[in-house]
């Protein structure tokens, strides 16, 4: 059973990375423009060294896994390892299967939404699977450890500088797409990593409250909690059901809620992730 489950750990890392790499290969690449990822700045150096981008790319993410190895220590694991050799291959395969590949939108506005778009569904995954794609990721943490920084500040700081460097071989329309590129990027791959695990913290002050708590327990099959509470202004104790549902439970509950106790005292909260022991 760990065997298998580690195999479709793997899998799906795999299946991430190749999006990450195929967003790389077929946006961004053809567009120049350099939005801030390791991939990004092989880019820019392949103007200057005569190496392809995937060869470029396998290099530095094996030499920042050895700088990271050293400086932040084994922090990175099998995962990390594994997507920082596997991305420059899977790069290397594209190329190989699509030499001088043009772009498809022959606009590198709409490259860098669709690079955006396309990484954020990768990058999501990966992170969803507690790993990364190396490159931008180690100096992120190479940072923290010795500026103090948040790892957030980090990846911007490092994904902005590397933007910049496309003015060294792009003129200033690419440059100024790098950079927004990049902000954009980190927005919609937050979005992606949060909104693939949102649920909903819905709190229930009400008359039919056993009534609500045998619907969520044995309709929505979901857990509940009671707090007793006190009225502040009439002094009267009461009860209070907290529980957290996705979205389709949310409406569910709202429903049932509206048709039972139509004034009921409701509270909704954003819930983006959660940590328990599923029940048996």
């Amino acid at each position: 059973m760990k065997i298998r489950n580690t195999l479709k750990e793997f899998a799906i890392i795999t299946v991430g990375t190749a999006i990450v790499a195929a967003a790389v290969f077929f946006f961004m690449l053809p567009s120049h423009v350099s939005v801030g990822s390791g991939a990004a700045l092989a880019m820019v150096l392949s103007n200057f060294i005569p190496l392809s981008v995937s060869t470029i790319t396998l290099i530095m993410n094996v030499g920042l896994l050895i700088i990271g190895f050293i400086l932040v220590g084994a922090e990175f694991g099998a995962k990390t390892v594994y997507c920082s050799i596997l991305m420059p291959l899977i790069m290397g395969i594209f190329e190989a299967i699509f030499p001088n590949f043009q772009s498809i939108t022959q606009d590198p506005l709409l490259d860098v939404v669709c690079y955006i778009l396309v990484v954020g569904v990768g990058l999501s995954i990966l992170f969803s699977r507690n790993a990364s794609s190396g490159g931008l990721d180690i100096v992120a943490k190479i940072m923290n450890k010795y500026l103090r920084m948040d790892l957030g500040k980090a990846m911007s700081y490092s994904g902005i500088a590397v933007a910049l460097t496309s003015a060294l071989c792009y003129d200033s329309k690419i440059v100024v797409l790098s950079v927004l590129g990049t902000y954009f990027g980190g927005m919609v791959v937050d979005n992606f990593i949060f909104g693939i695990n949102i649920k909903r913290r819905v709190c229930v002050i009400s008359g039919h409250l056993d009534e609500i708590v045998e619907f969520v327990l044995h309709n929505l099959h979901s857990g509940a909690t009671l707090n007793e509470i006190i009225g502040a202004y009439d002094k009267t104790h009461k009860r209070e059901m907290i529980t957290i549902v996705d979205k389709n439970e949310y409406r569910l509950l709202m429903d049932y809620i509206r048709e039972i106790d139509p004034k009921a005292f409701v509270t909704v909260y954003s819930v983006s992730d959660m940590r328990y022991q599923p029940k048996k």
